[in-house]
C-alpha cells in the first residue's frame, strides 16, 4: 500500500479494479437514503456517457514569459465579443489533455503543450472542470479576419480587468497559473507537473486518502479499507450531489455520525482515459483526494471495516510536507 501511495502522490493511476474495490456504491447510497423514507436523487444503474449523462470540460491558462495571459474573444451569440480563457466541453473519445489542446488550438491558433493539471472544479456530481497549463509549441494568433465559430479573435493580455469578460470565475484561476510559473523549481509548497493518469473506469469514482497523525510519536497514519483487499477506501461519485456532499457521507460510513474534524486538502490525481466501444463507452474517472484529521488517532474510532495503517519513516514525512504545502496538491472546488 505504500507503493501505491507513492504513486498517487506523483499523480499516477493505481493498477486496480476499481469496480470490485468500491466500498460504497450508488445502489449501496440509494439502499441508504430510501431506508430513510427518501426518493433516490438518480439510478443506481446511472453510468457517465460524455456528451450525455456526463459533463467534461476543459479551461487552459497559459501564460508567457510576460507574465500575459492567453485570451480569446467569444464569438458564440449568448455572449458574442466577451473575452474568456480557451475552454469548452470535452468531446466523445478525447482525454483531458487531448480537449486542452483541441480547444488552445480550434480558440486562439496556437499549439499548446499540456504540462499539468492545476485544479479540478465540480458542480453537482455530474460536472467536471478540468484546468490546465501549458506552453506554446506553434501557430499563430488568431485575428478578427480569422473570425469562425469558435472565436472572433485571441491575444495576449497583462491585466484582465481591461477586458470585457464572459465570466470572472477565471480570476482565480489565471492567478493560480501565474503563481505557479512564478514557483521556485522543487518548491515543496507547490506540486510537480502532474497530468492526469491515463486509465479507463466505466463509472466516477473518489478514493480518499484520509491522513491521520499520532501526535504524540508525530508519526503519519493513512486509512486502509479491507474489503476484499487493503486498498483506500472508495465511493461511487452520487451524480446528483456535490462531491462534498458525497464525501461526507462516506465519512459517516467510515467512522459513523460522530465525525472527527477533517478536511479536504486537495487532489492527489486524476485517472481517466475514454476507451471502450461507442455503444459501451467507458467514459468514468477517479479523483483521489487527501483527506486531513485533525484529532490525534487516539482519539478517533473507526465502525467500517478499515484499520489505520502507520506509514514509513521517509513517507511519513513526504506525506507531511504534501499536507503542509498549500498547493502541494491540485485544487479543488466545489461550485455550490
Amino acid at each position: 500500500m505504500e507503493t501505491n501511495l507513492v504513486r498517487v502522490l506523483e499523480g499516477q493511476y493505481l493498477d486496480e479494479l476499481t469496480s470490485e474495490l468500491c466500498d460504497f456504491t450508488l445502489e449501496e447510497q440509494n439502499a441508504a437514503t430510501e431506508a430513510q423514507g427518501v426518493k433516490p436523487l438518480a439510478s443506481s444503474d446511472y453510468v457517465p456517457i460524455v456528451g450525455k449523462t456526463v459533463t467534461y470540460v476543459v479551461a487552459c491558462v497559459i501564460v508567457n514569459d510576460s507574465n500575459e495571459v492567453l485570451m480569446m474573444q467569444e464569438a458564440k451569440e449568448s455572449c458574442a465579443g466577451k473575452w474568456y480563457l480557451p475552454a469548452g466541453r470535452m468531446e466523445p473519445g478525447e482525454t483531458i489533455v487531448e480537449a486542452g489542446v483541441r480547444e488552445v488550438l480550434e480558440e486562439t491558433g496556437l499549439k499548446v503543450q499540456i504540462t499539468t493539471l492545476l485544479a479540478v472544479e465540480t458542480a453537482g456530481g455530474s460536472w467536471f472542470r478540468f484546468v490546465l497549463t501549458g506552453n506554446v509549441i506553434g501557430g499563430e494568433l488568431k485575428t478578427p479576419s480569422q473570425a469562425d465559430q469558435e472565436s472572433i479573435q485571441a491575444k495576449w493580455c497583462q491585466n484582465l480587468n481591461e477586458l470585457s469578460l464572459r465570466a470572472n470565475d477565471i480570476l482565480p484561476v489565471v492567478e493560480l497559473a501565474r503563481n505557479y510559473r512564478k514557483r521556485q523549481p522543487k518548491d515543496p509548497n507547490w506540486h510537480r507537473e502532474i497530468l492526469p493518469a491515463q486509465k479507463a473506469h466505466y463509472k466516477n469514482y473518489l478514493r480518499v486518502v484520509v491522513a491521520i497523525k499520532n501526535k504524540t510519536t508525530n508519526q503519519v497514519y493513512v486509512l486502509l479499507s479491507e474489503k476484499t483487499a487493503y486498498h483506500f477506501p472508495t465511493v461511487e461519485i452520487h451524480p446528483g450531489r456535490s462531491i462534498h456532499s458525497t464525501l461526507k457521507k462516506f465519512m459517516i460510513e467510515l467512522f459513523g455520525a460522530d465525525l472527527p474534524q477533517h478536511r479536504p486538502h486537495g487532489v492527489l490525481s486524476v485517472e481517466h482515459h475514454t476507451s471502450g466501444t461507442q455503444a459501451n463507452p467507458t467514459d468514468g474517472l477517479c479523483l483521489t483526494v487527501l483527506v486531513i484529521c485533525r484529532p490525534s488517532i487516539e482519539s478517533v474510532s473507526l465502525i467500517g471495516k478499515c484499520i489505520w495503517h502507520e506509514l514509513s519513516k521517509d513517507l511519513s514525512a513526504r506525506l507531511a510536507m504534501t499536507v503542509a504545502g498549500k498547493n502541494a496538491t491540485f485544487q479543488l472546488h466545489v461550485v455550490r
